[in-house]
């Protein structure tokens, strides 16, 4: 059975050149908080750092 997936990347336009991609430091996102709520297009999402370092984002 086949199962069509939803276009996942309308939002986020094809980018060929790393050098144009944007950066932003995670320091600068989180601001000394280890959990962060970001909305995007009317769904709020989760962000959050493990005790790991690495980043979680949850829906």
């Amino acid at each position: 059975m086949m199962v069509e997936k939803p276009d996942t990347f309308k939002h986020a336009p094809f980018v060929k050149d790393a050098a144009e991609v944007r950066t932003i430091e995670s320091g600068d996102i989180f601001r000394g908080a280890n959990e962060i709520m970001i909305r995007h297009d009317g769904v709020v999402y989760r962000m959050k750092i493990t005790r790991q370092g690495k980043l979680i984002l949850n829906k």
